[in-house]
């Protein structure tokens, strides 16, 4: 009688799964999942700390309701100009120039709207096709005619900031339209019952919740069908539970005082449209390539100056519609609005994970790079720290996010 040889030989561990039986085996998925993340995974457990030692630190104000929503009020407009700065990192450039445009933005939008009464939605659309128009211009001086992008976003600075000062002639102008205010300090309607609760708001975080259930379940299915790693079945559900949980406690605290901002509204709409676009979409990729490798992008068929024309072309209207969210905020345009946002941009993104050298970064990582930012600024603020300590702690986490990147650079690489 034979003897069945097959019957004692283990079957081969589909690819990327192999030893998922073993305590050994889970434990490098771990890793490994955590290596791939750890910059952004590290700076969520970062933000999460510093919220939990300013609010220990305040006695409890940070997450007042009232903090929170101002919290959200105050950063909007950095959290939107850093979407844009991290597509340009990416990319392989950068834009001093967006602090100036913001400023340039707000001043032409009160020239429109207080000073010859243009209605607040079409001066609305003409402030996003200006900063659509100085994006163009200065994304084909760098794509095109090669002039770095240090060079002309650092001209874009200066020149900005002067027509800024000749439009106001050195004034604050507003007061703005009460439509156009609502942009920056308004919050969505009240409907339905008396619950003590905004209910619009309680119904989009719920939406939310779902949204982010199926979304992260749908991309854990799609790896496994890839045969790529992914987290273990405890570990994904303890993700979901706190992503779920952190979800519900902002919910909850801002359906408690006014309900959702109306900028956090079109923040969100924003996340989701540029994280769907640099994930899936045809430019996204090639926006990673050029950055990652511009010869090999070439090479593969990439058109590096057009994608860089592009991004500076998008760069530019996010920075006008920044601008027109900081303006309605003051209810003012001002000369000296828009002071130090591009630096604050470019802290946000580096902090949530852009590489120096380019093509590496998520708009997710340059969200959670604001907030950390904006947390700190908020909570030293409740704290009665000085801005000159405000500042010193500020260069200090930047500069530990990008050494953080060099290490895990030099470290991947040996």
């Amino acid at each position: 009688m034979s003897t069945d040889v097959t019957a004692r030989t283990p079957a081969p561990a589909p690819p990327g799964r192999s030893g998922s039986a073993t305590g050994g085996g889970l434990l490098q998925r771990v890793l490994n999942g955590l290596r791939r993340n750890m910059r952004q995974y590290g700076m969520l457990i970062a933000l999460g700390l510093i919220v939990v030692l300013f609010e220990i630190w305040t006695g409890g104000d940070l997450l007042l309701p009232r903090n929170v929503s101002n919290l959200v009020l105050q950063n909007s407009y950095i959290l939107i100009l850093a979407i844009g700065m991290m597509l340009v990192i990416i990319a392989g450039h950068i834009d001093l120039s967006v602090g100036s445009l913001t400023a340039f933005v707000g001043a032409f939008a009160a020239v429109l709207t207080v000073q010859h009464g243009m209605a607040w939605p079409l001066a609305l659309v003409l402030c996003l096709l200006v900063g659509a128009v100085a994006g163009s211009v200065q994304g084909f001086l760098i794509a095109y005619l090669g002039i770095p992008s240090f060079i002309v976003t650092l001209a874009g600075m200066l020149l900005f900031r002067g027509l800024t000062e000749i439009l106001l002639k050195g004034q604050t102008l507003g007061p703005f339209p009460n439509g156009l205010q609502k942009i920056g300090n308004g919050f969505l309607p009240e409907v339905g019952p008396n619950t003590n609760y905004h209910n619009l708001t309680l119904l989009l975080g719920l939406v939310l919740i779902a949204a982010v259930v199926w979304q992260e379940t749908r991309d854990r299915r799609r790896q496994r069908e890839f045969a790529l790693d992914v987290l273990p079945g405890r570990l994904f559900a303890l993700k979901l539970v706190a992503l779920v949980a952190a979800i519900l406690v902002l919910t909850l605290l801002l359906a408690s005082y006014k309900g959702a901002p109306i900028v956090l509204i079109i923040l969100g709409v924003l996340v989701v449209g540029y994280g769907y676009v640099m994930r899936n979409a045809v430019f996204g990729r090639h926006i990673y390539a050029i950055g990652g490798n511009l010869p090999a992008a070439k090479l593969s068929g990439v058109k590096d100056k057009r994608v860089t024309f592009q991004v500076f072309l998008n760069m530019g209207v996010l920075a006008a519609l920044a601008g027109l969210v900081v303006a309605a905020r003051l209810n003012a345009a001002s000369p000296k609005a828009g002071v130090n946002f591009e630096l604050e941009a470019i802290a946000s993104s580096f902090i949530g994970g852009a590489s120096m050298s380019g093509g590496v970064g998520t708009v997710l990582g340059a969200i959670i790079g604001g907030l950390v930012l904006g947390v700190l600024n908020n909570g030293m603020n409740l704290l009665s720290v000085g801005t000159d300590w405000q500042q010193v702690i500020k260069g200090l986490a930047l500069l530990v996010a990008v050494g953080f990147d060099v290490w895990n650079k030099r470290k991947s690489g040996s």
